[in-house]
C-alpha cells in the first residue's frame, strides 16, 4: 500500500495593497470594526513585534466582541421592554420564598431549549415585571431574541387583525420570537374574544416548545372572569404550565416600601371613607358606648341599639 504525501502548499505572492485598497475587502467581507481598528492594530503589532498569528487573533476577537455587543443593543432594544432591569438588580430580600437559586433554569439556556414558561403571580409593586423583564433579558444575552408586550396590547392587536381577517399573519409577530413576555394579565379589561386571540398565541408556541412568560395580579381561578371564557383560560394556563411554573411574589411593594404602608393600614371605617366605599349596612355587634347627658351630668352606658329606640321615642 503506497503512502500517500500530501503536495506541499504553493507559495503565495503577498499583494502590494493600499489602505485604499484595503477598504473594499474589508466591506466585502462585511468586517465593519475591523476596517475601523486595523490601522492602530498594526501600528501597535510593529512597535511591539507580534507575531502575525498575534495580530490576526487580536483583530478577529475585536470583529467577535464587538458583534456580540451589537446584536445585545439591537435585540434589547427590539425587545420593546418597558424598562432595563437585570436579575441582580432584583432585591430577593423582600422575597419570604423566592431566591434566586430557584430561578436558576430560567437564566440559562435550557430556559429556551426546553421551552420552559413562567407565570409570576403578585399583587402590584412585587417586582413581576422587574423579574420579567431580567429573564428575558438573559435569554437575549444566551443568544436568544425576546418580544415584550402587554396583554392588553397583544389582544387588542389581534382582536383588529381577526376582525379583518389577517389573524394568521398577524400571529407570526408573537409566535416567531424565541421568548415572549406577556405583561399585566388582569389589569386591564379586555374584549370577548381575548381568550380566543391569546389561546392562538400560546397553543402554537406550545407545540413549538417556545417559551412564555406571564406576569398577573389575578389568581389562576380567576383567569376565567378576566378573558370571559372558563374553559379557554384552562387550556390556556394547561399548556403553560405543562413546561412551566408559578411563582407567587410577596413581601412589600417596591414602589411604596418607604411609606410603610403595609404596617400602617387605616382602621376599617377610615378606608372606607378614603376611599368612597360605604361600610356594610348592618356592622358587627359592637361593645358598649358611653354617652354624656349635659344637662344633670349623669353618666348612661348603653348600647347602640338603645341609643336608637331613645332617639325614636323622643321623635314621637
Amino acid at each position: 500500500m503506497t503512502k500517500k504525501h500530501s503536495k506541499p502548499m504553493p507559495v503565495l505572492a503577498i499583494p502590494k495593497l493600499s489602505e485604499g485598497q484595503l477598504e473594499p475587502l474589508f466591506r466585502r467581507l462585511n468586517l465593519a470594526h475591523t476596517r475601523r481598528i486595523y490601522q492602530d492594530v498594526a501600528d501597535r503589532a510593529e512597535k511591539e513585534n507580534w507575531s502575525y498569528r498575534d495580530f490576526l487573533a487580536l483583530l478577529l476577537a475585536e470583529e467577535v466582541a464587538h458583534r456580540k455587543q451589537t446584536r445585545l443593543q439591537r435585540c434589547t432594544r427590539q425587545a420593546h421592554f418597558p424598562f432595563f432591569k437585570t436579575i441582580d438588580e432584583f432585591d430577593f430580600t423582600l422575597q419570604s420564598t423566592l431566591r434566586q437559586s430557584l430561578l436558576g433554569s430560567y437564566l440559562g439556556p435550557d430556559f429556551f431549549t426546553e421551552g420552559r414558561s413562567l407565570i409570576l403571580y403578585g399583587k402590584t409593586g412585587r417586582g413581576k415585571t422587574h423579574l420579567a423583564v431580567a429573564i428575558g433579558y438573559r435569554a437575549i444575552q444566551n443568544g436568544f431574541d425576546t418580544l415584550c408586550t402587554t396583554a392588553a396590547e397583544l389582544i387588542e392587536d389581534l382582536s383588529n387583525a381577526s376582525a379583518k381577517g389577517l389573524l394568521q399573519q398577524s400571529l407570526s409577530t408573537y409566535t416567531r420570537p424565541h421568548v415572549l413576555v406577556i405583561d399585566e394579565i388582569g389589569y386591564l379589561s379586555y374584549g370577548p374574544d381575548a381568550a380566543n386571540v391569546l389561546f392562538h398565541v400560546v397553543n402554537d408556541r406550545h407545540l413549538r416548545k417556545r417559551p412564555m412568560i406571564f406576569t398577573t395580579n389575578k389568581a389562576l381561578s380567576e383567569w376565567g372572569k378576566v378573558l370571559h371564557d372558563e374553559d379557554l383560560a384552562a387550556a390556556i394556563l394547561d399548556r403553560v404550565l405543562e413546561r412551566g411554573r408559578f411563582i407567587h411574589l410577596d413581601g412589600p411593594s417596591g414602589r411604596t416600601r418607604h411609606l410603610n404602608l403595609e404596617q400602617a393600614l387605616p382602621a376599617v371605617a377610615q378606608r372606607a371613607r378614603i376611599s368612597g366605599i360605604g361600610v356594610p349596612e348592618f356592622p358587627e355587634p359592637t361593645s358598649a358606648s358611653v354617652t354624656v347627658l349635659p344637662p344633670n351630668g349623669i353618666l348612661l352606658r348603653f348600647c347602640d341599639h338603645a341609643v336608637d329606640a331613645i332617639r325614636l321615642q323622643n321623635a314621637r
